[in-house]
């Protein structure tokens, strides 16, 4: 009997590459003139496309960079060296986490391709658990299982986006279910994510956690200007501006951009910088506050109240 090939993975463009790895257009023609790496091929419009092996090698190369490795070191790698050199420096990203039954679930109709049914699991499961708990309890472990299967290949490009608009789509309806009623002694808060930061799915569960905390928030969504940002928040008189960066962000940016915006701003309004990235736990930056995991938010929010 024949073995059923696996259909091989489609080229993929320039902005799909940027979005799915997090490294920007300018990054990968930078290196494509510089190391010879990547090799995008050309399609009947001259664009490039760059191949599933190539894009495979790519998401390592933008894991290894968060975790602190050099491109020169890194991008001129073949890919058996490059999976090695995760497991020495983060080898979390290629270890399995065994998903609980609500977890399984998930993953399983993501796998059968079961979009209706995922999200009326995915539902059903903030119905039962809360928003809360849905989202530190499920949703956050659930975000790295689906991670780490895309960066070892398991799941396709596409069905990681099937996950993503799933999810955001409940969070979207459980949050605008949610009482609009602000408490006291909480902020108003403006969300964002800086220019070349598509993912959005840490700013909206940072979103659902501090509605449930009695928030006023105001959010951008992403790829926001800085001097927009700054803009918006003395425009909506917020206290607190709220910024997700996932760990694949290029750290130069990301250090410049919180430093203009902390320019930008009155000093009465605090800088909250959401997520793991290194360079927030590497580096004190003067005027803003790192917010490693979402469980950080509510005692930030009692030390806010306490000072006002």
């Amino acid at each position: 009997m024949n073995e059923v090939a696996r259909p091989v993975a489609p080229a993929l463009p320039i902005a799909a590459v940027e979005r799915d790895t997090g490294l920007s257009k300018d990054t990968l023609r930078v290196w494509e003139r510089r190391y010879g790496f990547p090799q995008p091929v050309r399609d009947a419009c001259d664009e490039r496309l760059y191949p599933a092996d190539q894009v495979e090698r790519l998401r390592l190369i933008a894991r290894l960079l968060s975790n602190g490795q050099r491109p020169g070191r890194v991008v001129p790698l073949p890919l058996d060296d490059l999976q090695q050199l995760v497991q020495e420096v983060a080898p979390g990203v290629l270890a399995t986490h065994a998903p609980d039954p609500d977890q399984q679930l998930l993953l399983d109709l993501l796998k059968q391709h079961d979009v209706a049914a995922l999200r009326r699991a995915l539902h059903q499961t903030t119905l039962r658990l809360g928003l809360g708990r849905f989202v530190t309890g499920l949703l956050a472990p659930l975000n790295v299982m689906v991670g780490e299967a895309w960066m070892r290949g398991e799941i396709q490009v596409f069905e990681e986006h099937m996950y993503t608009e799933s999810v955001t789509a409940v969070l979207r309806g459980a949050i605008g279910s949610t009482p609009a009623l602000p408490l006291p002694g909480r902020p108003r808060m403006l969300l964002a994510t800086f220019p070349q930061e598509p993912h959005a799915l840490g700013l909206l569960m940072a979103e659902a956690m501090l509605v449930l905390e009695g928030c006023e928030c105001i959010s951008l969504g992403v790829q926001t200007p800085v001097l927009e940002i700054a803009q918006a928040a003395q425009a909506n008189r917020v206290q607190i501006v709220g910024l997700s960066f996932s760990a694949s962000f290029n750290a130069t940016q990301l250090l410049r951009g919180l430093q203009e915006l902390r320019a930008e701003l009155p000093t009465d309004v605090r800088v909250w910088a959401g997520g793991s990235h290194p360079a927030l736990q590497r580096r004190e930056i003067a005027g803003v506050t790192p917010v490693p995991t979402l469980a950080d938010i509510p005692p930030l929010l009692a030390q806010w109240a306490a000072g006002h």
